[in-house]
């Protein structure tokens, strides 16, 4: 079993588990939130949907290319990002993605045009995105110069928290007082401030524990993370019980001198602010994924039933009646669940307090556990919402009581549905392995989750049955 946490980080770890079963939202506060924070967004989205309409009309005469270009152009628009929420507005900063959206549209009309035979692209067509193009950059100018207008008048101005009250903080506090960015700075938290009462440009509200109630009493929309004497990992918790907020959060990159910046990188005043990434509940993507465990795991049960019922056969003439057998497990927010499995072993009571325990296990249990078929029957779990088919995996509460208390971030795993297959497991974590190393992996999945990163999950999950890689 993998080696234990440093002294003293168990029990910060311990008290983090209090909160890991994340708050969420209410609908109506995210409601909110969306529509103080996407206002930028739908303005572009509007400003540029009227151009394109306005283009095609007066100079596309019913061409169907110039209509698949048009319509190209603002999805290829958001790919590339130009409908982001940002603090920096410049028009020369859009400037090469519109010209690259504009040339890679007319590739996509073109495509259009020799596979589908939409249109023709002809010389025409090239006139009708340069007009399209030079008239976005014109619109978007204007509507830059009012939106910064409307944020030094103080019209536009997001609530924001300054973690960290030392001479990094005040500096960001001073800028963001300008209106420039759209953001309205109302106080530090800090455990520790370094710059004493008079130095302060606004009062510290609170330590770094109370900014869950700091972000709900404040109205917060947004939360800079400036440098602080608290330690990191205590910052991270914090950070993590906040993800249920409807609340951005920014940090200053760690030698944020030397850090190069890109256009997913705010900047104010030349300080780089790069934003965490939305709790996985909160992605536009989130609902697709129970779309996919429902019809998937439907799916799986018709198509598996004769491998199942062959299974159970085998199980039940190897260790008798029963073949199947439900235990507690830990899944979503720390509730428990009876997650099924097919029996492999001879039934032993103190098999739900020992760890991976194998003596009773026979030829035809390890060969269903060498091929994951005694996993079958979970997605039942997944089709009851249980369970996802990606995520990470469940244990017995013993041992999630056992490892929240020796291993950092091992609750914090449960932020989202447990799985039938998870990062870890693909990256040969299964059995008698690393705990440290499965919270690490299944931490890293519950920041990045995607819905592509479940699907590379699965396949290379395939591919590890096929193989025979299971326990």
């Amino acid at each position: 079993m993998a080696t234990t946490s440093e002294p003293g980080t168990s029990a910060r770890s311990a008290g983090a588990g209090s909160t890991a079963a994340v708050r969420r939202p209410s609908w109506g506060s995210l409601r909110r939130a969306r529509r103080n924070r996407s206002q930028l967004a739908t303005l572009l989205l509007a400003t540029d949907a009227v151009c394109v309409l306005a283009v095609v009309l007066l100079l596309g005469h019913g061409d169907p290319a110039v209509v698949v270009f048009s319509v190209a152009a603002l999805v290829v628009h958001a790919f590339a990002g130009l409908y982001r929420p940002r603090m920096d507005l410049s028009i020369l900063d859009d400037l090469p993605l519109l010209a690259g959206a504009g040339i890679a549209s007319v590739g996509v009309a073109s495509i259009a045009d020799g596979a589908l035979g939409i249109g023709d692209v002809e010389r025409s067509t090239l006139l009708v995105a340069l007009a399209q193009t030079v008239l976005i950059l014109c619109a978007r100018a204007v509507v830059y110069v009012l939106r910064v207008r409307y944020r030094t008048a103080g019209r536009i101005a997001m609530r924001t928290l300054v973690v960290g009250c030392g001479g990094l903080g005040a500096q960001i506090v001073e800028h963001l007082q300008s209106g420039e960015q759209g953001l309205l700075p109302v106080g530090f938290i800090d455990d520790d401030p370094r710059l004493s009462a008079g130095e302060r440009p606004l009062p510290v509200l609170g330590g770094i524990a109370d900014l869950e109630r700091l972000v709900t009493e404040q109205a917060a929309d947004i939360v800079v993370i400036a440098y602080s004497n608290v330690p990191e990992m205590v910052v991270v918790d914090v950070l993590r019980s906040c993800q249920g907020l409807p609340v951005e959060i920014f940090t200053v990159p760690r030698f944020w001198q030397v850090t190069n910046t890109h256009r997913f990188v705010q900047s104010v005043r030349g300080v780089p602010l790069v934003q965490l990434r939305r709790p996985a509940f909160r992605a536009v993507t989130w609902p697709l994924k129970r779309v996919m465990d429902v019809a998937a795991s439907a799916l799986g049960l018709v198509v598996a039933m004769p491998v199942l019922l062959v299974c159970a056969a085998l199980v039940r003439h190897e260790v008798g009646p029963g073949p199947l057998f439900r235990q507690e497990r830990v899944g979503l927010d720390g509730r428990t669940f009876p997650l099924l499995k097919l029996r492999t072993m001879r039934p032993d009571a103190s098999s739900d307090v020992r760890w991976n325990a194998q003596e009773n296990v026979g030829p035809v249990g390890g060969w269903l556990r060498r091929l994951s078929l005694d996993e079958l029957p979970q997605l039942w779990n997944v089709l009851r919402g249980e369970m996802s088919l990606v995520g990470p995996r469940p244990e017995r509460p013993h041992f999630v009581e056992q490892f929240t208390l020796d291993y950092d971030d091992y609750l914090w795993r449960h932020r989202v549905p447990v799985g039938v297959t998870g990062w870890a497991q693909v990256h040969g974590l299964r059995g008698d392995t690393s705990i440290s190393e499965r919270a690490r992996f299944d931490n890293h999945y519950v920041e990045n989750w995607s819905l592509w990163l479940d699907v590379k999950i699965l396949l290379r999950t395939v591919g590890q049955v096929l193989s025979a890689a299971g326990r």
